[in-house]
This record gives C-alpha cells, sequence and structure tokens, in this order.
C-alpha cells in the first residue's frame, strides 16, 4: 500500500531530521556510534519533539532540520529508558505541531503510514497495515505491554512518526523487523501522552521504581533462555555472565523465555541482588550479581 500523497503533505511541517554528535568517550559509541541520524516528531508547538532514546543517547549536541530549510539546536529534556522514546526541546519556537491520536483506535488490518527523514529538509513516506496490536520484547533488556506493528517499514531514520487514515499520530517509529517480512515497530504514542507532565517536570519516570538491568543481550526459542552478547563493562560482564550462558532461575523461579527472564529480573530494582541459575556447557552454576541502573551507566 502506497503512503497516502494528501495527508502526507499535511503532516510534513510537523516532522524534523536530527543529526546527533555524540561525548566522546561515552559507552553507547561501540553501540550505536558518535554521530547519528534520526527522525522526529514535534508534539507541541513550542518545540518539543519526541524520538527514540537510542539516538540521544550520550548526545553532545542535536541539530534539528526542518522541512522549510532551516535548522535550530535542540536538547534533550526527558527520557523513558523502558518504553525507549526521548523528549527534545528546540531553541526556536513556535513549530508546527502535529494532531495526536492513539493506537488505542487501531485495529488489526487498519491503514496506517510512516514518515521518516532522510536528509535535513527531505522526507519519505511508507503506507501499509497493522499487523500485530500486543506484547513486545527484544533481546536489549526492552519489552512493551502494546506495540504497533505494521507492514509501514520505516522509510527513513529511526523515531519518526506513524499515522492513522486521517492522519493523526498514533505512534514513533523505533526499527524496521528483521526477520518478520516488510515490517516495522512502532511504540504507541499514548505511551509519551500518559507520562507527559511527569517527563516535562522530572526528566523522567520516577513514579516508577527503577528496574534491575543486566546489560546483556538475550535471546529464547521458548525452552531455553540464552544470553547472547554483553555489553562492555555492563553489570553481567562484571558479575561473571558469559556469552553463551544459558539462564535457567531468576530467583527460585524457571525461566524458559524471554518474556519470562524479564519479568523475573525486573521484580529486582536497580542495585540489588540478582540471583540466577545458570548452565555454561555441561556445568549448573549459581551467579550472584548486583543489578545495574541503565539510566546512569549511560548517563
Amino acid at each position: 500500500m502506497d503512503a497516502p500523497l494528501d495527508l502526507i503533505q499535511d503532516v510534513l511541517p510537523g516532522t524534523v531530521a536530527l543529526a546527533v554528535r555524540i561525548r566522546k568517550g561515552h559507552r553507547s559509541i561501540p553501540i550505536l556510534g558518535e554521530k547519528r541520524m534520526g527522525s522526529g516528531s514535534v508534539v507541541d508547538s513550542h518545540g518539543y519533539i519526541l524520538t527514540v532514546n537510542y539516538l540521544v543517547l550520550g548526545a553532545e549536541e542535536i541539530t534539528v532540520g526542518i522541512t522549510d530549510g532551516r535548522t535550530v539546536q535542540a536538547g534533550v529534556v526527558a527520557r523513558d529508558y523502558d518504553s525507549g522514546l526521548a523528549l527534545l526541546k528546540a531553541e526556536e519556537t513556535p513549530l508546527a505541531a502535529l494532531r495526536m491520536g492513539s493506537s488505542l483506535d487501531l485495529t488489526l488490518g487498519d491503514p496506517v503510514f510512516a514518515v521518516g527523514s532522510t536528509g535535513q529538509a527531505e522526507r519519505r513516506g511508507s503506507g501499509g497495515l497493522v499487523t500485530y496490536l500486543g506484547e513486545f520484547d527484544a533481546a536489549w533488556e526492552y519489552m512493551l505491554d502494546r506495540a504497533i506493528v505494521s507492514t509501514a517499514e520505516n522509510p527513513g531514520y529511526g523515531g519518526g512518526p506513524l499515522f492513522d487514515s486521517r492522519g493523526l499520530m498514533v505512534g514513533v517509529v523505533s526499527l524496521n523487523l528483521e526477520g518478520v517480512g516488510r515490517a516495522s515497530l512502532a511504540i504507541p504514542v499514548e505511551v509519551y501522552q500518559l507520562q507527559r507532565l511527569e517527563l516535562l517536570e522530572h526528566g523522567g519516570i520516577v513514579s516508577r521504581p527503577r528496574r534491575a538491568w543486566l546489560g546483556c543481550y538475550v535471546e529464547s526459542d521458548e525452552e531455553e533462555v540464552l544470553i547472547a552478547g554483553l555489553i562492555p563493562g555492563g553489570p553481567a560482564e562484571a558479575g561473571g555472565l558469559k556469552q553463551g550462558d544459558r539462564i535457567e532461575e531468576v530467583g527460585f523461579c524457571s525461566v524458559s523465555s524471554r518474556r519470562d527472564f524479564y519479568e523475573e529480573l525486573w521484580k529486582c530494582r536497580s542495585g540489588e541482588r540478582v540471583n540466577l541459575t545458570i548452565r555454561r556447557g555441561e556445568e549448573r552454576l549459581k551467579i550472584s550479581l548486583r543489578g545495574g541502573d541503565r539510566e546512569a551507566f549511560f548517563r
């Protein structure tokens, strides 16, 4: 399905391009690089821009490209590490704001379209249909209670808006999903809307306890949970876990899927001990390590 050109023209002024330069030596550079390009959505005419958090981890300078050719500087004002969203504030206002909708109004098969930046003033659109609405988990200690998967591929750099058939913003496009055919993942915009006042006041979600974070990449096949990789210097590496370890238990609870693992792990808070039973080759080992704080690690 092609993106509707008339609606794309209507929403273009509320989409921005983001060029991000990262502080030297920041811990995210080995994973994400020191210069990043992304997309963003103007969610308030006073210059507030919603995008994905991975884009601006360690940001030293953020340049915003507007469709009329102007560029302005922006800073990060809030982050939600659990959902993966970040809120920026552009120096120059006003900016054209997008109209907000909700993924709760979507049903399977509904038409949607995404817009992404491909350069300072260049945008591309992609249309498709909603194929999934529900729980989602990923390898980097990430899980959403609700996600939007559609056949509207991310047409540019990550962080741009997803719209419904009325041109209302319903999500933030995070990434294309490999191995799922032509599909992309979007974070529902109501995740931001419900927490907007808290994000603006505190720069983060303070009403929610900080989850224990290990700094590992986890894969599962519904029978076992495998550590596929470790973040250098993260709690998992420091605590003695190794790539290839198979996690059998968290505390006294057995885990056989990635979702099981996250649900048990996040019963622990950052700073608390996390007790794991793992299998390493033919050995069955007990490992106790201190759960880290993802936000503090990447600050």
